[in-house]
């Protein structure tokens, strides 16, 4: 199944496995880039902060990664 705008929650956390792939676990990426982009893109603002769950639990809001896709 192909994850799309649309079949995210409308609230909630992503881990990053769920935003950019896991091809282990034959995970679909939403945002096609490898991990250090990734990383690269947050330090300079073009993705969205991450929020800290716990003292090594990363996430990001899901409302933030829907705007992201939508380009706003």
């Amino acid at each position: 199944m192909k994850t799309t705008i649309n079949t995210l929650p409308e609230t909630g956390f992503m881990r990053l496995t769920q935003i950019i792939g896991n091809s282990k676990t034959n995970t679909p990426a939403i945002i096609p880039v490898c991990k250090s982009t990734w990383w690269a893109g947050v330090k300079s603002g073009r993705y969205p902060k991450p929020v800290k769950l716990g003292e090594r639990c990363t996430a990001w809001r899901v409302e933030d990664i829907r705007n992201l896709i939508a380009g706003a």
